[in-house]
């Protein structure tokens, strides 16, 4: 018989979720994606040949419910630990109770809950055993396995990404909801959609809401009012350090790259509303107004830290109305990265090159002795040049000259500087003096 190795004894109060959990596929909602008929996880679940997996995906939308269903798919044993409460002696306890179970001719799921909170060498724990066949290795994690799992345990696990919830998937859990209360309440299909779109795509937290809204219900009936009661607080799916948080900001980044302001703003709203600081916003407008839009408007880097700045000073709501007027223009604004191209060109040849000294005409000679060994001799004062340029001066390590890394596009006012630059250079090609040639 399957259970969680851990689980505290007892049969008290069970939140309607943890009562409403499916017990096989035919009662499993959403993740069509991978448990459609014909699917490789269906398929592997329905001829009871498990492999390792790691469960990727936000809060509520069943990692823990399709690991059960998958032990018990292959009538294997089910230990479920938690990295966030269990440490080396409970995954030995789950190693040892796996051996005297394979003994018995009995395989066992392991299913770690949030596994990315184990440090490498917890992890590294599992790999000789899921190697051996003793456990097969189930996690679950809200963040990106390519940046929280170590690659050795990637490597023996296949991962599977579960979407949030569909609308319609959150409004049939809610109606089995509503039909399991130990006290009945009724309530309109209008509020019920209304506690679907609040539930944004997490079943738990739908089922909890409705909980919480039956207890509150006035005459047997949940009403509008009752919901809005409930959602004090903003319940809009964002965490603040995990994939959806960056997911976001570069969905806007994109959108004010892609020159869509409306994009642009809506997901800044999105950000707001799920409780996204909005220093943290204006932070990344600066970059994006370097990164993307450079000197085709430099304006849009004033912009950005003017409104950073009354942010810092205002507050809200005054310091996000700014950033919006931030983010908009920048979408509007010409696009250039030839900065930010040029930048990086730079230091990755700097980076995989020598160190090249500085040519002697550009030294510095605040003394005597430092002039006696030419330092800055000949040196061109750009001034004293006809239009205050020197045509044909190099300014790079003589194996470097006529390195060019900034290519200014042909749209905003990087046209008129690249029509500067191309006059400049045909003027160094035509000049009779020419450093190091």
């Amino acid at each position: 018989m399957s259970g969680d190795l851990f689980a505290a004894q007892g049969s008290g109060y069970q939140p309607l979720a943890a009562r409403l959990r499916p017990q096989d596929l035919d009662g499993y909602v959403g993740q069509q994606h991978l448990l459609a008929p014909g699917k490789p996880l269906r398929r592997a679940l329905e001829q009871r040949q498990l492999h390792s997996m790691i469960f990727w995906g936000p809060p509520g939308v069943g990692k823990t419910t399709l690991a059960r269903i998958a032990a018990q798919a292959a009538d294997a044993e089910f230990l479920q630990i938690s990295a966030v409460l269990s440490g080396v002696r409970e995954i030995r306890e789950a190693v040892a109770r796996a051996r005297e179970l394979k003994s018995l001719g009995r395989d066992t799921v392991l299913f770690v809950d949030e596994v990315h909170r184990f440090n490498k060498s917890q992890q590294d724990a599992f790999l000789p055993y899921v190697e051996d066949g003793t456990l097969i290795f189930i996690g679950a994690t809200t963040e990106n396995p390519s940046f929280e799992l170590n690659n050795a345990l990637l490597s023996r696990a296949r991962v599977y990404k579960l979407r949030p919830l569909e609308r319609e998937d959150i409004r049939a859990v809610l109606d089995n909801g509503i039909a399991a209360l130990e006290t009945p309440v009724g309530a309109d299909p209008d509020v019920l959609d209304l506690l679907a779109a609040q539930a944004d795509g997490d079943a738990r937290r739908a089922l909890n809401l409705l909980e919480l809204a039956a207890d509150l219900a006035v005459d047997g009936r949940i009403e509008e009012t009752t919901v809005a009661e409930v959602l004090q607080e903003s319940l809009r799916r964002f965490d603040k350090g995990g994939d959806v948080f960056y997911d976001q900001i570069s969905a806007l980044h994109k959108a004010v790259r892609g020159s869509a302001p409306d994009a642009a703003l809506y997901w800044f709203c999105r950000m707001l509303d799920g409780g996204c600081d909005p220093l943290y916003v204006a932070r990344r407008v600066v970059r994006m107004a370097s990164e993307d839009i450079g000197n085709a408007d430099p304006r849009a880097l004033g912009i950005a830290l003017d409104a950073w700045q009354v942010q810092e000073r205002l507050g809200s709501p005054e310091g996000e109305l700014a950033i919006a007027q931030a983010i908009i223009y920048l979408a509007c604004a010409a696009k250039s990265n030839a900065v930010y191209t040029a930048y990086n060109a730079a230091r990755a040849e700097i980076a995989q090159g020598d160190s090249q000294e500085v040519p002697l005409h550009l030294r510095n000679a605040p003394t005597q002795l430092l002039k006696s060994m030419d330092h800055g001799a000949d040196y061109r004062y750009a001034h004293d040049e006809e239009g205050g340029y020197a045509a044909g001066e190099n300014y790079f390590p003589e194996s470097l000259k006529d390195r060019v890394y900034y290519h200014p596009v042909d749209r905003g006012l990087e046209q008129k500087i690249r029509e500067k630059l191309d006059y400049l250079r045909s003027r160094d090609k035509t000049s009779t003096i020419r450093r190091y040639d």
